[in-house]
């Protein structure tokens, strides 16, 4: 089998022979473990309350090796990040042929939420069509990107929790509705929306409690005239905050210092309101500048796998509103 590679599942303990890579690849029984605790705590407890991660770095031998869902050693041939995101997701199964269907889709194609073409509010849906339950403790993902993290987490709590993923590529949206449609899930909607202008109305109008938002990798906006385009915003903070139901959670991370700095300085200045994770679990660890050690929701994002690919550090902090 000189072009192929023989990978292992962790997930479903299944092997998959694929092509181009010729060297073994085995797994990491860490991540193994985390999965199956994680979802263990799902169904146990409350889906916006485990800490369970996976290793934070990949680790380097004398072939290129890569780990976290999968060690992947490679003697002639690299690894793209793209075949990671493929891996740390084979268990969904998602098919290509709406990727065709809907043309070439850009995950991290920078546009301006403060254009006039994204200045309306989106329409509150009616909740009983979009959830089975629309009771359920709900979860709101902004700048939900392709889809695969929302999903990955709804598919682990089907009964527990409601998933809200709010993206401002319409594209982006499109496709990962027909995922949801193709697994037929009936706890999870995503949705074309401008979080800046429509994040209030839709929690306000929807009959359960909203228990965690997450902003993970926003759009950095480097440019310091385009700062205002960032998400986070005052305006938005004081939103999440005085709709989190208390010990609710709030989760942001990015690869950019500067902007998870911003982030950070934002929720750090409602200390009244919200306290960070570790002063309350001592077993989520931080580094001496504060950023959690871990990622805590027992998978990464897509952005998350590209930019540790590629040697990046990713500045994490959880946040839980004062009860």
């Amino acid at each position: 089998m000189g072009s192929r590679t023989t990978l292992f599942n962790p997930v479903n303990g299944f092997s998959t022979v694929l092509p181009l890579y010729h060297h073994a690849v085995a797994a990491n029984p860490l991540p193994m473990a985390a999965k199956q605790a994680f979802s263990s705590l799902l169904l146990l407890k409350s889906p916006f309350s485990s800490s369970i991660s996976r290793p934070a770095k990949s680790h380097y031998h004398r072939h290129r090796c890569y780990s976290n869902t999968v060690n992947v050693c490679v003697d002639d041939k690299e690894l793209r990040s793209p075949d990671l995101v493929a891996l740390e997701y084979a268990e969904l199964n998602l098919t290509d042929k709406i990727s065709g269907e809907l043309g070439h889709v850009r995950s991290r194609q920078h546009v301006n939420p403060l254009s006039s073409s994204f200045s309306v509010p989106a329409r509150v849906p009616d909740w009983r069509e979009v959830f089975r339950d629309p009771t359920l403790p709900l979860m709101v993902d902004i700048g939900s990107g392709s889809g695969r993290f929302l999903i990955w987490l709804a598919k682990r709590s089907p009964d527990s929790a409601n998933y809200l993923g709010l993206e401002i590529r319409q594209k982006l949206v499109k496709r990962a509705q027909l995922w949801v449609e193709e697994l037929a899930l009936g706890n999870i909607h995503f949705m074309f929306a401008n979080a800046t202008v429509s994040f209030r109305q839709l929690v306000l109008e929807y009959p359960g409690p909203l228990m965690f938002v997450s902003i993970l990798c926003p759009d950095p906006h480097f440019k310091r005239r385009h700062h205002k385009r960032r998400v986070v915003q005052k305006q938005l903070v004081d939103c999440i905050i005085n709709n989190l139901l208390p010990g609710g959670k709030v989760f942001v991370q990015s690869d950019v210092l500067e902007v998870a700095l911003d982030m950070r300085n934002q929720f750090d200045a409602e200390s009244e309101m919200l306290k960070h994770i570790d002063e309350t679990d001592p077993s989520m660890l931080c580094d001496n500048d504060g950023w959690l050690l871990k990622n805590p929701m027992g998978i990464r994002t897509e952005r998350e796998i590209h930019a540790e690919f590629e040697g990046a550090k990713i500045y994490k902090r959880l946040y839980q509103k004062r009860t």
